[in-house]
């Protein structure tokens, strides 16, 4: 009964909703912003790189990104990929790149807003996302509260499960480690930085992701370059599979509809643009203009989906295992290790394995700093914090011993219904984002952007948080 309910939910949430909302957000927000992803491109690069300083004890830019980024880079670039292609075809990499460069202006948006609303911490931190922007910009508690719960829920506790479950997954069919001994190392690794909090949590990003990312990029790198005559034959297949062109495709598994739905279905999954994770790790950047780090993030978006899981998909597709008449015969992650290990045999499979774990690993810990923010949203303190972490390291126990179809399903009723809610409320509050960004290109062209949230006419409002320059107090009268 349960199954069919989500299931249910899960058809109308994704089949009628969210495909279209993503998609028409993602233009509307592009076109508001005068294609601020393609006319910034390398303005964003340059902010990106520059920004792993100047934090003043905080956060750094660079830290968040990486935070994010880390959330963001998991199974879903690997297992999420090979899903993708097994259910919609290659068609459906295609739709991930259209949602993922549509969604490089959404996650601007969103990224934005939590820095124009975060609020300090006593820690000297700060916490900020959509709990945050829908209360102080839109005025409702109610719906602040309900999305910090489903997001709670879904990354504090789900998608940590499901990260577990690659892992135990991944090191038990490939080298024979019982999921109880990859349970405990996990808890075993995880536990000391959970309760190291957030700067634990920005400074193991902040060296694992880099790494982890550029070793993978580097493999695929390799795998592309030997099987180089293959290339332009995946393109085409990509390209004709994602418009129902290719008649195996079509016949097999569902043409240009089942492209469409697990391309933006497994790209949101990856690049999260528009659920409103990301912009939970946004937040906690220390830095001269709230734009800036809209910029960085944006580019987390194309570093997810356009570079590493477009790295997967051609990995899998020049391997030559790939069949699209028979997309199912291999699935998921092992699809991906089965390709490298086509290249590089047994030394591939375990190179893979130990990406796997990083990705995975580095969600798992991503995932708790936007629970983290959302907890202390609601009220938690200290001792709720700890008993929440406990949960957190059940739950990648879970993870590691269960099986997961179940949960998988609720991953994405869950991350569906925060979607909806957050981008109905970016939507609601897109002038305050594109006013920043207004001030941030008219400051930037007379040198280094600072930002005055009050007066400054390109904004709404005042935000009255009291975290930007020249901002009195909410209820002060203009001068006190």
């Amino acid at each position: 009964m349960i199954e069919t309910v989500v299931g249910w939910l899960n058809g109308i949430i994704w089949n009628h909703l969210l495909i279209y909302l993503l998609i028409g957000t993602g233009l509307y927000f592009t076109v508001r912003s005068r294609f601020m992803q393609f006319r910034l491109f390398a303005h964003s690069w340059a902010a990106l790189l520059g920004s792993r300083h100047g934090s003043k004890g905080g956060i750094s830019s660079f830290q968040a990104f990486c935070i994010g980024l880390s959330s963001r880079v998991g199974t879903g670039n690997i297992a999420g990929v090979a899903i993708a292609l097994t259910l919609g075809g290659p068609g459906a990499i295609f739709w991930m790149w259209v949602v993922a460069l549509l969604g490089m202006a959404t996650a601007f948006i969103e990224a934005t807003l939590a820095q124009l609303f975060k609020l300090p911490q006593p820690d000297g931190t700060f916490r900020g996302g959509p709990a945050y922007y829908i209360e102080r910009g839109l005025g409702s508690r109610l719906w602040g509260s309900v999305f910090a719960v489903l997001l709670i829920i879904t990354f504090g506790l789900t998608f940590n499960a499901v990260q577990a479950n690659t892992i135990a997954d991944t090191f038990s069919s490939a080298h024979g480690i019982p999921p109880l001994l990859t349970a405990i190392v996990l808890v075993l690794l995880a536990a000391p930085i959970l309760f190291g909090g957030m700067r634990a949590i920005a400074k193991v990003a902040e060296l694992l992701l880099p790494f982890m990312a550029l070793g993978y990029l580097l493999l695929a790198a390799i795998v592309v370059g030997m099987n180089a005559d293959r290339v332009p034959e995946a393109l085409d297949l990509i390209l004709r599979s994602a418009f129902g062109l290719e008649q195996a495709v079509g016949g097999a598994i569902g043409g240009i509809g089942a492209a469409m739905l697990n391309g933006v279905k497994r790209g949101l999954f990856s690049n999260e643009a528009g659920m409103g994770s990301a912009p939970n790790a946004a937040a906690t950047a220390t830095l001269p203009h709230p734009a800036a780090q809209g910029l960085v993030q944006a580019i987390g978006v194309f570093v997810d989906t356009i570079v590493i899981c477009s790295a997967t998909a051609f990995i899998v597709l020049v391997s030559g295992l790939y069949d699209p008449a028979q997309p199912g015969a291999v699935e998921g992650a092992t699809l991906t290790q089965a390709a490298v290990a086509a290249s590089f045999g047994s030394i591939g499979m375990a190179f893979m394995s130990v990406v796997i774990f990083c990705f995975a690993f580095s969600s798992i810990i991503g995932n708790y700093a936007y629970a983290d923010g959302n907890l202390t949203y609601l009220g938690a303190r200290s001792a709720a914090l700890s008993g929440f972490k406990l949960l957190v390291l059940l739950a990648i126990v879970g993870g590691c011993l269960g099986e997961l179809p179940l949960v998988w399903a609720l991953a994405d009723t869950t991350m569906g219904l925060m979607a909806l809610v957050n981008l109905v409320a970016i939507v609601l509050l897109a002038p305050w984002a594109l006013g920043a960004l207004k001030d941030y290109e008219q400051s930037r062209s007379h040198g280094v952007p600072v930002f005055n949230s009050y007066p400054n006419p390109h904004l709404p409002g005042r935000i009255g948080t009291g975290v930007w320059r020249k901002e009195p107090a909410m209820g002060t009268a203009p001068g006190e």
